[in-house]
């Protein structure tokens, strides 16, 4: 078992315990992320140098309703972030896009 999936049964393991799994439908995990990038994003709202801890925080609970999602729709993270980089490997090839800020340069 990888480390992110000992994380993923850890993190599932504690809503189970809670019973709150009744709760998580893959609609209302993705609105949490949102949500929780929301409040990730207002720790820099005034300005870039936020509160470490509170960074963490957020960045954790961001992180803990990702992995729920990924386990409620029976994905790996780690394989669906490979694939998801090959992509994006093949659309900003490095010799066209290093350096570029968005993908709205023109390559």
């Amino acid at each position: 078992m990888s480390d992110i999936q000992e994380l993923m049964a850890l993190v599932v393991k504690f809503t189970e315990e809670r019973d709150w799994d009744q709760f998580h439908s893959p609609a209302n995990l993705a609105k949490s992320i949102s949500i929780e990038a929301g409040e990730l994003l207002e720790c820099y709202q005034w300005s870039d140098d936020a509160d470490p801890a509170a960074v963490e925080e957020e960045l954790a609970d961001v992180l803990n309703y990702c992995l729920l999602l990924a386990s409620k729709l029976g994905l790996d993270p780690i394989e669906i972030v490979k694939r998801k980089l090959a992509v994006s490997a093949q659309k900003y090839p490095v010799e066209k896009s290093k350096g570029r800020s968005t993908k709205y340069d023109k390559l």
